[in-house]
C-alpha cells in the first residue's frame, strides 16, 4: 500500500443520513441522441485486492457519445433546455434533430443564438459538439497554458477559441461578461454564481445519467449497490450530482468521496473550513481539468451535507495511478484516475477507512471521468 500522506482530508460522520429531493433525470433524453449507450463499468480484481475490499469497479468515461470524457451528458442536456425556453419549446419531450429543425433558418438565420462558455478542456469541447450538431456557433474562452490536444480537440468542433492570460475562474468571469447585452449569446457554464442557476442546475441534471448506469449496471451484476463511490471534483459539480443522486429517498446510501489535486482543493479545504473557500490555481497540476478555485454556489450546499469524504492527491500519486490503470488496459487520463490515487489514499488509513464504513467485503466504484486523449499525461 502506497503512502497514506495527503495535504487535505476530510470527514462527515453525518453524510448519509441526510437527504434531499430527487433530481430530474435526463436519462430519457440522453437514450435518443445518435450513439448512446451506458459507458463500461470494468471489474479490477487486483485493486480489490490492493485495497482489501470486495470489489473495485471502474466507471470508464473515455469514450462517450464520441468524446473522450464525460462533460458532454451536463452540456447536452443544459443546451437543449436553455434554447427549449428560449423557442418556448417543451424540452422534456424534445431530440436534438427535432429542436434543430425548430431554429430560425432562412431570412431570419442571423438571429441564430451563439453558445458561449470558458472551460479548461473537456466541458468547452462538449458545449462545441452541441453547437455543430444544431448548427450553431461556439464561442470558447480558455486560460492560457492549456494543452495543444485540447486546444486542437475543441477548434475541431468547429469553435471560435479565445485564450484569456488569467486562471480559470477569471476566464468564466471573461466568458460571462461577453454576454452581456447580446440577445443571441447562450452562456453554457458549468459553474454557479447569484443569478446563474439555472443552466449550471440542468449540467448537474445532466451528469446525473452517468450514476443512474452505474446503478443498472451493479444491479445486473448482482449487487443492491457500492458502499464506496469517488468522483473527481473542480468546482464540484460532478460531485453535486453524485450527491443528489444518492442522497434521495428509495437510493442506496453509500459513501461518497470527492477527489481533486492537492495544488486546487477547494472542495477539501472549502469543507474543512464550513463555508466556500477560494484557492490559487496558478500553480500548474496534470490533473488540468480539476484546476478550479471556487466551489459552485449551486452545489455547495449539498456538497457541505452529503459528501462523506474529501481528499487531495499529489501530482505523483496521480500519475502513477493513470499508470497503473494503464497497465490494466484501461483508458484513464489524469482527472480520471485521480479517484485511484484518492481511494487509496483515504483507505490506506485504518481510522480513513472506519469514517468511510469501507470493510473486506466492500464495493467500490470509481468514476473515471476522461481518457487520456481528453488530457494526455505530461
Amino acid at each position: 500500500m502506497p503512502s497514506t500522506h495527503t495535504a487535505y482530508w476530510y470527514a462527515n460522520p453525518d453524510a448519509r443520513r441526510w437527504q434531499t429531493a430527487p433530481p430530474a433525470s435526463a436519462l430519457s433524453f440522453h437514450r435518443t441522441l445518435a450513439g448512446y449507450s451506458a459507458t463500461p463499468l470494468t471489474e479490477l480484481p487486483s485493486v480489490a485486492a490492493e485495497l482489501s475490499v470486495g470489489r473495485v469497479f471502474l466507471k470508464d468515461e473515455s469514450n462517450r457519445l464520441g468524446l473522450p470524457a464525460f462533460k458532454i451528458l451536463g452540456a447536452s442536456w443544459a443546451v437543449c433546455r436553455a434554447l427549449c425556453e428560449r423557442q418556448g419549446l417543451d424540452a422534456g419531450t424534445m431530440t436534438v434533430p427535432e429542436l434543430r429543425e425548430h431554429l430560425p433558418s432562412g431570412a431570419d438565420a442571423g438571429s441564430l443564438p451563439v453558445l458561449v462558455t470558458a472551460t479548461d478542456g473537456n466541458h468547452g469541447r462538449a458545449v462545441s459538439r452541441m453547437a455543430a450538431l444544431l448548427g450553431l456557433s461556439a464561442r470558447i474562452y480558455i486560460p492560457n497554458g492549456l494543452s495543444a490536444a485540447a486546444v486542437d480537440a475543441i477548434r475541431g468542433e468547429g469553435a471560435e477559441l479565445i485564450e484569456v492570460d488569467a486562471i480559470y475562474d477569471d476566464v468564466v468571469a471573461a466568458a460571462a461578461a461577453s454576454t452581456a447585452g447580446s440577445s443571441r449569446d447562450v452562456l453554457i457554464q458549468d459553474t454557479a454564481w447569484a443569478g446563474y442557476t439555472d443552466i449550471p442546475r440542468w449540467i448537474v441534471d445532466g451528469y446525473t445519467t452517468l450514476f443512474a448506469e452505474i446503478d443498472e449496471s451493479l444491479a445486473q451484476s448482482g449487487h443492491a449497490g457500492a458502499d464506496l463511490v469517488a468522483c473527481p471534483v473542480g468546482v464540484g459539480s460532478l460531485a453535486h450530482a453524485m450527491v443528489d443522486h444518492y442522497r434521495n429517498p428509495g437510493t442506496s446510501a453509500p459513501s461518497l468521496l470527492s477527489v481533486e489535486p492537492e495544488t486546487a482543493a477547494c472542495i477539501a479545504r472549502s469543507l474543512q473550513a464550513g463555508e466556500p473557500v477560494v484557492v490559487d490555481t496558478s500553480f500548474p497540476t496534470i490533473m488540468s481539468g480539476l484546476n478550479c478555485g471556487t466551489p459552485s454556489e449551486l452545489g455547495w450546499p449539498s456538497l457541505l451535507a452529503g459528501l462523506d469524504g474529501a481528499v487531495s492527491v499529489s501530482e505523483e500519486e496521480c500519475r502513477r495511478a493513470v499508470l497503473d490503470l494503464g497497465d490494466l488496459g484501461q483508458d484513464a487520463g489524469p482527472c480520471g484516475a485521480s479517484t485511484l490515487a484518492g481511494v487509496r489514499a483515504a483507505l490506506g488509513d485504518d481510522e480513513r477507512r472506519r469514517q468511510l464504513g469501507i470493510t473486506n467485503d466492500s464495493v467500490i466504484v470509481l468514476v473515471s471521468t476522461e481518457g487520456l486523449a481528453a488530457n494526455p499525461l505530461r
